[in-house]
């Protein structure tokens, strides 16, 4: 058998919000994990899609940047954007 190369193996503590709110168009169901490993970003999972981000400020600012990573419309993104406005 071969030796396994691990490039990394942490165990951290971490903190994790869940939180689940109904948009105008769509119902958000979030995992939010604060972690030291992201640089003071978080680690932001759309429960309902199965996708997910680390996002920081920068990034909520950052033009159709919510859009592409959560797959999402316009309209969509905005109410996400609101939200993790308030808590990151």
């Amino acid at each position: 058998m071969e030796e396994r190369i691990y490039l990394y193996n942490d165990l951290e503590q971490t903190k994790t919000r869940f939180v689940s709110f109904v948009g105008t168009n769509k119902r958000f169901d979030l995992a939010i994990t604060s972690s030291t490993r992201f640089y003071g970003k978080q680690l932001v999972l759309d429960l309902q899609s199965n996708v997910f981000a680390i996002i920081g400020p920068d990034d909520l600012e950052e033009e159709g940047y919510i859009e592409y990573a959560f797959k999402m419309s316009e309209e969509e993104a905005n109410e996400l954007i609101s939200f993790l406005s308030e808590i990151i």
